[in-house]
Parts: C-alpha cells; structure tokens; sequence
C-alpha cells in the first residue's frame, strides 16, 4: 500500500529536518558515553541546596507497602508502568551551602543495601566537592542506608572535619545496646548483617559525635522535628532561610506511590503506630502549611508537595529547574 499524498508529505518534512534534528558524529558519541547528572541544584532562600544521589537500592515492594492488599499493590505498580517484584528506591542526600559552611543532611549507604550505592563521593566531585571540605553531617537516622558512607573505604573517617550530628535516641538504641529488630520483616542472616553494618558505620565517628534531641536546631538554618516510629529517634528536617522552607521527611514514606498517594504502611517501621502518626504530623504540616518536601528515597531528584485530597494525600512532583 502507497503511503498517500498526506504521508509523502509528512515523510518528505522529516526527511528535510532529519539534518537538522540529527546530532553530529562526534556529538553523539559524546552523549552516548557521558552519564546522566547525580546532583541537582536549587536554592531554600539564601541557602544553596544540592541533591547528590548516592545511588539506588532495591527490594520486594511488600516491603515498602506493608499492609497492601497484594491485588491492590500490583495494580498500583502495574498502573504506574513499574515492574510488580522489584521496587528502586533512590538515596538522595542534600548538600546545603549557607554562610561559607557545607553540611551534607544525610550520608547515604556505600554499599551496606546493595551494589548499587556508593556513588555519593564521585558525585560530590562532580560539583567539585571534597569529603574534607564538608564541615557537618545531620543524620535522620542510623538504618544503614543513611550512614553507610560515614565509614572510608580504609575504615576511617571519610570526611574527616565533618561533625556527625546523630539523634540520641537512635545511638542509644543502635550503638550503646543491641538492637532487637525481631519484629521486622528480615530474615535472621540479613538482620544481623543490618545491625553490623550501622555499627561498622558509625564506628570511626563514635567518640566524636554529636548527640541531639530531635526539636532543636542543631545548625544554623537547620531544625530537627521529631518522628519516631521508625526508629526510636528519628528526626524529619525542617531547613529554613527567611520565608523559605523545605521539609525533608527521612522515611517517614519510601515511596510517593505506595506511601502517599496510598496509605499503605512501610514494613520496616519499628514502632508501626507511632510511625503511622508522625507521617501524619508531617504530610499534614507539609500541606497545610505548603512546605515543599524532600523525599531521601523518591525518585530523583525527590523534591514536591504534598495535598490533601479525597481524605489521603496527593504527591506533586516539583517542576524541573534548569537554572538552580
């Protein structure tokens, strides 16, 4: 069958652009070898704020959704073009750069989760960023996947001037006890290499770190909130810089699908019912209040906002900004 006078046309149009959409040679073989970006740049008032991928870590996603019914979850995922027995979660630390000061919130995991992290210290020099020039770390919480990159690769300190401030509760629990973690949904060989890893982790920091108690502020333009359930002490992250604010939520949710716009619960919660009521306290705040929110496990970079509708909530994933 003939293409017909409209589809020579059309073909005759595409064939007179195709030198112009067409990259040169040397052109295209510069994008096919190049990586995409693991940093994204955007401001918080005065304050210079960098997501900096530490990479991806993956599971099953009933992890992530506890109490999905199982035909719900797959339509869920099945609906969002995602696979049904494999979730990615992204690792997404923030740099901030206020007053001549960097601090990282969060260190991301190294590879404590999985092959697939570790890529937080080439993406800090991407952006020309050297561990020894971060001068605090906070930390949401000690789940190896935030503080996995704490420890160097000669089982020192990896950013060596940085003060590690810690949640109090969490070092109690993790650090100065054993942590009985029975109740999550871990087989046995795998809980005891998670509480290895935290401890390995936090050793090379551990007789210089700084405890805090989740409410205060423990750098300037930095506010901790409390958000246990989690764990003991998690803390959300409230920055802050004249009227600007950004809301970092921890894993208060791992996901905006399974854990916002579902209510359905993460499996790794600590404490289920305190955890269900501070992700209520703060997707209430961030909607109310219309605090942009950074999720650390959302997809890349993990920034949007959080509404309310239909008695739930709504993610809306921020627009892209090409000139943060």
């Amino acid at each position: 069958m003939g293409i017909g006078r409209r589809g020579f046309i059309a073909a005759g149009v595409a064939g007179a652009l195709a030198p112009l959409v067409r990259p040169p040679a040397a052109l295209a073989q510069k994008f096919e070898g190049t990586a995409n970006a693991g940093h994204y740049r955007f401001r918080i008032g005065d304050i210079r704020g960098t997501v900096v991928s530490d990479g991806t870590l993956s599971g099953n996603p009933r992890i992530y959704a506890s109490s999905a019914p199982p035909d719900d979850l797959n339509k869920a995922l099945g609906d969002a073009f995602l696979p049904t027995d494999r979730f990615t979660l992204n690792l997404n630390t923030l740099l901030l750069e206020s007053g001549g000061r960097k601090i990282l919130i969060e260190a991301g995991a190294a590879q404590t989760l999985g092959p697939n992290g570790g890529r937080l210290f080439a993406n800090l020099a991407a952006i020309g960023v050297r561990p020894e020039e971060i001068d605090a770390i906070v930390i949401t919480h000690t789940h190896p996947d935030h503080v996995g990159n704490l420890r160097g690769a000669d089982d020192g300190v990896a950013f060596p001037r940085a003060a590690v401030h810690i949640p109090e509760d969490d070092w109690t629990f993790f650090i100065r006890n054993e942590p009985d973690l029975s109740r999550l949904p871990m087989p046995e060989d795998f809980r005891r290499a998670f509480i290895a890893n935290i401890k390995q982790s936090l050793a090379p920091i551990a007789k210089s770190v700084v405890l805090f108690r989740p409410g205060s502020e423990v750098l300037p333009g930095v506010t901790t909130i409390a958000a246990g359930g989690h764990t003991p002490g998690m803390s959300a992250i409230l920055v802050h810089s004249g009227r600007e604010q950004l809301l970092i939520t921890s894993d208060a949710a791992y996901s905006p699908l399974l854990n916002i716009d579902h209510p359905w619960r993460p499996g790794p919660d600590l404490d289920p019912e305190a955890a269900t009521h501070a992700r209520k306290r703060l997707f209430d705040r961030a909607a109310t209040d219309r605090i942009p929110v950074l999720g650390f496990h959302f997809p890349f970079p993990g920034i949007g906002n959080i509404r309310i509708a239909d008695g739930g909530y709504r993610w809306v994933a921020a627009g892209w900004q090409f000139e943060g």
